[in-house]
């Protein structure tokens, strides 16, 4: 399986399907065939895209708040592995967020990749394009209240940017009910 793997990384690691990326390919992504926990999120961002680092960011670092994790236990890829639906960093919209995430991008490599990680115990579908591949149509909020419906196997989760800090003031809920079953959920899978 680790052979397998190994060639799996190393080909979408060579990806470039979308040459016309703004800064072009540069696939981040982390796995190992031991990894207890998998984080699917959108796509890396230029901090993200410049270092090569997954979650590498101001959102990774709110991400690791959630989780209650520190950056060394985060990024231990032996328990926990990295694959977004967008491999490279996508772009800027007019309006200043990133562009989504090109759909060719999971379409291609996520058959791939997550097969061949088979001790994976905990998917966290983080931020809605994750969601609508993995669980079908609906909004993130309601998905990130009802996470219970979709335990054991995913929990979803915000995207931890910026833009959710108003969200989660007015959802209480999020901090009295999802964070500690989620941190408890992601202790579990990683121990």
């Amino acid at each position: 399986m680790t052979r397998a793997l190994d060639r799996a990384v190393a080909q979408a690691r060579a990806c470039t399907l979308c040459p016309d990326l703004p800064l072009g390919p540069r696939p981040v992504l982390r796995v190992s065939s031991t990894a207890r926990l998998l984080i699917i999120g959108q796509a890396p961002g230029t901090r993200v895209h410049a270092t090569g680092i997954p979650w590498n960011d101001p959102s990774g670092d709110r991400l690791r708040t959630w989780l209650a994790l520190d950056r060394d236990t985060f990024c231990d890829t032996a328990r926990i592995a990295i694959v977004p639906m967008g491999l490279c960093y996508p772009g800027r919209l007019p309006n200043g967020g990133d562009a989504p995430p090109r759909p060719i991008c999971a379409a291609t490599w996520h058959p791939v990749l997550l097969p061949l990680m088979p001790a994976i115990a905990l998917t966290l579908l983080v931020g809605s394009y994750a969601q609508a591949r993995l669980l079908g149509p609906g909004a993130v909020g309601d998905r990130v209240l009802r996470f219970r419906d979709f335990l054991p196997r995913h929990f979803p989760l915000p995207h931890p940017s910026w833009r959710t800090t108003a969200w989660e003031r007015h959802t209480p809920r999020f901090a009295t009910d999802v964070l500690p079953a989620l941190r408890a959920m992601v202790r579990n899978a990683i121990k």
